[in-house]
């Protein structure tokens, strides 16, 4: 599985950019808050992908943020009737905090007001998600008082890799709550690994 791209960018549209890796070219599918982010064609750029395969192709969904690309999978993964392209519309529709904030709060009306949602799918929206996100968002707001910035930033985004890999949320949250306590793993990526470890032998 392709995870990230380390390369010059060559050409960036709003849904679209080339990165060249080693003299390779890869076409990337961007929502358009990855768009607002990409640095200067020609210039260096690490692009986080997603890559889903069909019978008929291959294609990445590339992310310049790692909680652009968790709500991306939260999307697809839990939300039937949800694919690739409707996710990327989410994202390019709305903010990450802003979409969190909707679901949690119910809030229909705006998750329908994006391009490609009707009423019906921004109901299944929130029905499917609510939960998942709903727990992370609860817990970072809870978690504001108590700890820096920076480190709910990673603590929170760390949970939703986590309920992205198929993980219960509560089980993702008391895995990075236990090791925060604990002083192991500052950045999301050290919380991830750690939490996957202590998962998996059942500590």
């Amino acid at each position: 599985m392709i995870t990230f791209l380390n390369g010059t960018l060559v050409s960036a549209l709003p849904t679209q950019a080339t990165i060249d890796v080693s003299g390779v070219g890869y076409e990337v599918f961007i929502p358009l808050s990855s768009y607002d982010k990409l640095p200067a064609v020609g210039q260096p750029v690490r692009i986080l992908t997603h890559l889903t395969v069909r019978e008929d192709a291959h294609l990445l969904y590339g992310f310049m943020t790692p909680a652009e690309r968790d709500l991306f999978r939260l999307l697809v993964n839990n939300v039937s009737g949800i694919g690739p392209k409707l996710a990327l519309a989410v994202l390019s529709g709305m903010s990450v905090t802003n979409f969190k904030a909707a679901v949690v709060n119910s809030d229909v009306a705006t998750i329908s007001k994006i391009s490609g949602l009707g009423k019906k799918t921004a109901e299944r929206i929130v029905l499917e998600l609510k939960d998942k996100v709903g727990v992370a968002a609860s817990w970072e707001a809870v978690s504001a008082a108590h700890a820096p910035r920076s480190e709910v930033e990673q603590a929170n985004e760390a949970v939703l890799a986590l309920i992205a890999l198929g993980y219960k949320q509560v089980d993702a949250h008391k895995a990075v709550y236990d090791l925060q306590q604990k002083g192991e793993g500052k950045s999301a990526e050290e919380l991830v690994k750690l939490a996957l470890k202590k998962m998996a032998s059942g500590r």
